[in-house]
C-alpha cells in the first residue's frame, strides 16, 4: 500500500507523547515505518514553587498537536484520517495526578468524567520530596526516587494537604491521557514501575510494598487503601480500551475521527525509548539525552543492594531495569547556542540553527579530551543524583586553564552526561553489569557523531544511533500500539528485533582511549567542585 491508501484505509497507527517541551504525534504504516508526524511546543510552569502543566494546557495541546498531524496528512497525501488501527499514548514518567469526586473540572470536561483533579499536576521535575523519597526508601529497602508518585503521595501526606482524603484516583500523565480517552484505569507496567516498585514476576504492584505503605499511613484513617487508587498494571500487547465517542471529538475537533478504535497500554517515555531503540532484551541498554536524559539497562538479575543513584523500573514487558535518571541534559547547552545565535544575527548573518549546531558541536571536538580544566554545570533545576534540590547553571575555570571556543562547547557537552556517568559507574564498575549493546536517541544525537563520541567516552562504551534515532518517543508508543494489533503471539523483544529492526543495530562509535582518559579527568574536576555549585543554591537571588 502507498501511505495514502494506508491511511484512507484505515490501517495507519497513531503514537503521541508528551514530552517536557513538546508533544508529538506520528502515524506509522504497517511497516511501521513513519509516514506523517505532528507536534505542540509547551512548557511547564513554576506555580507557587512546584512544576505544572494545567489540564487545560495538556488537553489543548494534545488537539493541537493532532491538528498539525491532520494538517500535514491533507497537504501531504490529500486525504482525512477518518479511524486508525490502533492508538498509543506516552508521557513523561513520574509525578503526581490526584482525583476526586471534590476536584476542579477541566474546561470542556464532560458531566460523566465526576472524578475531577484535586491540586495542580506535579511533574517528575519537583524535588520537594526528599523526606518522604527518605522514608520509603528506608521502609521498602528499595530506592524510592523523589519523582516517583508514591513519594509525593507519601509528601502531601507528611505536608498535611487536605486533598489527600478525597483521593479516589492517582496516576501518571500518560494514564490521565489514556483514561480520558477510553475510560480505562489502566497503565503500561514499565510507567507504573515509576509510580512504586512493581514485581516483575507478577507485573504488578509489589504486594508487600502495597502493604508497607497502607500500615504506615493507617493512624491517619484515609478512606481508602493504596492499591485501590492505583491503576492496574499491565503488559505490553494487552488490550488496554478503546476510543470512545465523546473522546473521538475531544482529541480531534474537525470531527473526522470515529470511536472504537483500540489503545495500547499507555507508557511512560523510559518505556518507549526502550522499544525506539530495540533495547527490551536482558543485556541491552539505551540513552535517552534530550531535557532530562535517562539511562536504561535490561538486567539479567537484581542488583546486590539498594542505590541511591539507581531506580529499578521495568521495561514495557516487565523485565527488570536499572535506570539512571538525570534531570538536567540539553536545555543549557541549547541555551548557550541561542546566545551564539543572537551574536549572529546582530552581525546581520542568515542564522540556521542547524548550521550553528554542527558548526559548534563539531568544533568541540577540537578541545581537549579533558576540556582544558573548564567544568560545566548544566543544572536549570534541582539534580537529586548529585543531591542538589535546586540548580544554577554555572562554568567554572581558574586562570590557567585553556579556555577556548573548542573547550567550551566540549565542557557543556560533557555536562549533559556528566550526572548520567556518575550512575553508571556504579553499574559497569561496582555492580559488574554486562552489556551487549547501548544504543542512544534524542536531541544531544541529532549533530551526527558528536553526542555519540561524548557518551562513548563517558561510559567507556560502544554507543550505537540509529537512523530512526530522532524519532523519539512518540515512534515508539506508536510500535507498542502496532504490537498490539500485530503481535501474532511473538513477544515484545522477538517482535522488535524480528519485524521492526530486521537486525539493524544501527551506526556504532567505541570509545577512544584518550577521551576516555580526558572525561576521567574531568568528572574528577566535576565531583570536587560539587560543593561550589551546592553553596550556588544557597544563595538566592
Amino acid at each position: 500500500m502507498t501511505a495514502k491508501q494506508t491511511i484512507e484505509s484505515g490501517k495507519a497507527v497513531l503514537g503521541i507523547e508528551f514530552g517536557s517541551t513538546r508533544i508529538k504525534a506520528v502515524l506509522i504504516d504497517e511497516e511501521n515505518k513513519p509516514i506523517a508526524q505532528g507536534s505542540h511546543e509547551w512548557e511547564n510552569q513554576l506555580v507557587d514553587g512546584l512544576w505544572t502543566y494545567s489540564v487545560d494546557r495538556i488537553w489543548y495541546g494534545l488537539q493541537d498537536c493532532y491538528a498539525d498531524l491532520r494538517k500535514n496528512v491533507i497537504k501531504e497525501y490529500n486525504c482525512e484520517i477518518e479511524t486508525l488501527a490502533a492508538i498509543g499514548i506516552s508521557a513523561m514518567m513520574h509525578g503526581y495526578m490526584a482525583f476526586g469526586p471534590t476536584g476542579t473540572a477541566s474546561h470542556g470536561a464532560p458531566a460523566s468524567e465526576s472524578e475531577k483533579i484535586l491540586v495542580p499536576f506535579r511533574t517528575w521535575r519537583n524535588t520537594n520530596t526528599g523526606a518522604a523519597a527518605a522514608k520509603l526508601s528506608e521502609l521498602f529497602n528499595y530506592n524510592i526516587p523523589l519523582r516517583w508518585s508514591i513519594s509525593h503521595l507519601y509528601q502531601c501526606i507528611l505536608d498535611n494537604e487536605e486533598h489527600v482524603k478525597d483521593i479516589t484516583y492517582i496516576t501518571t500523565l500518560a494514564g490521565y491521557i489514556h483514561w480520558r480517552l477510553t475510560g480505562e484505569k489502566v497503565l503500561g507496567v514499565g510507567d507504573a514501575s515509576g509510580m512504586i516498585p512493581v514485581d516483575p514476576e507478577t507485573k504488578s504492584y509489589n504486594k508487600e510494598m502495597v502493604q508497607k505503605f497502607n500500615e504506615l499511613v493507617a493512624p491517619y484513617n484515609f478512606p481508602w487503601k493504596l492499591e485501590e487508587i492505583l491503576p492496574k498494571s499491565i503488559s505490553a500487547g494487552e488490550q488496554a480500551g478503546f476510543l470512545t465517542e465523546h473522546a473521538a471529538g475531544r482529541l480531534d475537533v474537525s470531527g473526522h475521527l470515529k470511536p472504537g478504535i483500540p489503545l495500547c497500554p499507555p507508557e511512560g517515555d523510559a518505556g518507549t525509548g526502550m522499544v525506539a531503540t530495540n533495547a527490551v532484551k536482558q543485556r541491552t541498554g539505551n540513552v535517552s539525552a534530550g531535557t532530562s536524559s535517562f539511562s536504561m539497562i535490561v538486567l539479567e538479575k537484581d542488583l546486590s543492594k539498594p542505590n541511591e543513584m539507581i531506580d529499578m523500573v521495568t521495561t514495557p514487558d516487565g523485565s527488570l531495569v536499572a535506570m539512571v535518571h538525570c534531570n538536567n541534559c540539553t536545555s543549557d547547552i541549547n541555551a548557550w547556542v541561542k546566545l551564539f545565535k543572537e551574536y549572529q544575527e546582530l552581525l546581520g548573518v542568515p542564522v540556521d540553527m542547524n548550521e550553528i549546531y554542527g558548526k559548534l558541536y563539531n568544533h568541540a571536538l577540537e578541545g581537549d579530551a579533558d576540556c582544558g580544566g573548564v567544568v560545566a554545570y548544566n543544572y536549570i533545576s534541582g539534580e537529586p543524583v548529585t543531591g542538589l534540590q535546586e540548580g544554577r547553571p554555572m562554568i567554572l575555570r581558574s586562570a590557567n586553564d585553556k579556555f577556548n571556543l573548542a573547550n567550551f562547547i566540549r565542557t557543556n557537552l560533557y555536562a549533559t552526561v556528566a550526572v548520567l556517568k556518575l550512575g553508571n559507574d556504579v553499574l559497569f564498575k561496582e555492580e559488574k553489569v554486562q552489556v551487549d549493546r547501548i544504543t542512544g536517541h534524542g536531541g544531544l544525537f541529532k549533530t551526527p557523531g558528536v553526542g555519540q563520541s561524548v557518551l562513548a567516552a563517558a561510559l567507556n562504551s560502544p554507543i550505537s544511533v540509529m537512523e530512526t534515532a530522532g524519532e523519539g518517543g512518540a515512534w515508539g508508543i506508536a510500535l507498542l500500539a502496532s504490537y498490539l494489533i500485530n503481535n501474532k503471539g511473538m513477544n515484545l523483544a522477538d517482535y522488535l528485533e524480528n519485524i521492526v529492526f530486521a537486525g539493524n543495530t544501527g551506526v556504532e562509535i567505541a570509545p577512544k582511549p584518550e577521551d576516555v582518559e580526558g572525561f576521567n579527568k574531568y568528572i574528577e574536576y566535576y565531583k570536587a567542585c560539587l560543593p561550589v555549585e551546592q553553596k550556588a543554591t544557597e544563595c538566592k537571588k
